[in-house]
């Protein structure tokens, strides 16, 4: 399977019977990144978080007393 890197626009080919294959057929929103990009963000990420100054907010959903 031919797949495109969403940030270099590198063209790689994957195997079709992947796991990483099925969910790209199967959920179509889902993108793919190339091991360098991947490898990229993830290092830029975990320096944001030894910042301390990074933090992630979850949704504030109201509280249903009945349920």
């Amino acid at each position: 399977m031919q797949v495109k890197c969403t940030i270099c626009d590198s063209v790689e080919s994957i195997d079709d019977h992947c796991f990483e294959a099925k969910r790209l057929r199967n959920k179509r929103i889902l993108m793919y990144l190339c091991q360098t990009c991947y490898d990229r963000v993830e290092k830029k990420t975990l320096a944001r978080h030894t910042t301390g100054k990074f933090r992630l907010y979850s949704e504030k959903k109201p509280v249903d007393e009945f349920i």
